[in-house]
């Protein structure tokens, strides 16, 4: 997938008027991001970069930290202007009374969250164009047709605003652009002349983790047909490498490889790394949604978690749910229907 289609473009484009022009000034308003909504809002980022290919991205975090300032700062070096974290903006009513950024203005503000107070304070920023959801559009300038539904993903709600912007379906596949010393290392990492899949075995919670045992038994059979299995583990998987290597000769672990410890896990590693794979498998996992960045096939396992709010926005992606096996708890997804998904990718 190059372009997001909304199934509910029509609404989105039904405005006639002006949108703003590919060099805008752009405010993108976020409470805060912590790492794994930092991660969710990536291909949001991507798109907002296609659309304004000359403009000024500036990305306000008005409430917090955020993840784009610090561990994903690599990630939207060139896809972002700048990142504006703690800003202490959209709290408070009396903010309501002045005007907050007075010695700037932008052709767009795009307001992420729909907690009426900030809104009414960033409605008073001065904008040629103002986007939000809250209260149903009330205070949006360009306004979805009737009928509009917000999505459950909330990548999906914030495409949808940038389409409303906009008046074009975004582009969430736009390139990330990438450090050349770091596509060089993982061009060395996964060397041409094999065939790799890529898995993220690991989850914030132990929930959300499909047995080690079942990733291994899909491994193995890829590996008798000479694909090369590449395991994206973070540091909290690290203690799963031997027992991997044991059960799977000839397992690749790059993120582990003594040329990549230096970066200490960095996300743009992870996702040039993983573009030399045919196809990925993960969790429900901030794995998951840099597999899925790095624009391979990736086939998405759920249990107790809800795919309509968390699924990676993938080029291709497939999700298989526990509950079609007769349960939440992912030991109820057989190894034999990954398989057979993955098979699909790689016939």
């Amino acid at each position: 997938m190059t372009q997001y289609t909304s199934p509910q473009a029509a609404l989105l484009e039904h405005d006639p008027r002006p949108r703003p022009p590919l060099d805008a000034r752009v405010l993108v308003y976020v409470g805060l991001d912590l790492l794994g909504d930092g991660l969710m809002k990536l291909p949001f980022v991507r798109a907002l970069r296609a659309a304004f290919p000359e403009g000024e991205i500036v990305w306000l975090a008005g409430k917090g930290g955020s993840a784009y300032k610090t561990q994903l700062a690599p990630l939207v070096k060139g896809l972002l202007t700048e990142v504006v974290e703690n800003a202490d903006i959209g709290s408070s009513w009396t903010e309501i009374l002045g005007r907050p950024m007075k010695d700037d203005s932008f052709d767009l503000v795009i307001d992420t969250q729909t907690r009426m107070l900030t809104t009414l304070v960033l409605k008073r920023i001065k904008t040629g164009c103002f986007i939000s959801g809250a209260a149903d559009f009330s205070l949006s300038t360009i306004k979805p047709g009737k009928g509009y539904v917000r999505p459950d993903a909330m990548c999906a709600r914030l495409l949808d605003l940038l389409h409303l912007a906009t008046g074009e379906a975004p582009n969430p596949q736009a390139p990330i652009p990438m450090a050349r010393e770091i596509g060089e290392l993982a061009g060395r990492l996964l060397p041409e002349g094999y065939h790799y899949v890529a898995f993220a075995p690991g989850a914030g919670g132990k929930h959300k983790i499909w047995p080690l045992q079942n990733y291994v038994t899909v491994a193995r059979s890829l590996s008798a047909n000479d694909i090369v299995p590449v395991w994206f583990l973070g540091p909290d998987e690290a203690t799963w490498i031997d027992d991997i290597a044991a059960n799977v000769p000839g397992s690749l672990f790059p993120l582990q490889h003594s040329a990549a410890r230096p970066l200490k896990y960095r996300a743009d590693l992870t996702i040039a790394t993983a573009s030399f794979c045919a196809a990925g498998v993960a969790n429900d996992c901030g794995g998951g949604h840099l597999l899925a960045a790095a624009g391979i096939p990736l086939i998405s396992l759920f249990g107790p978690t809800d795919p309509s709010k968390f699924a990676p926005m993938a080029r291709d992606g497939i999700v298989i749910r526990a509950q079609d096996f007769g349960g939440e708890a992912m030991e109820k997804i057989p190894p034999q229907v990954v398989l057979q998904a993955l098979s699909g990718f790689l016939s």
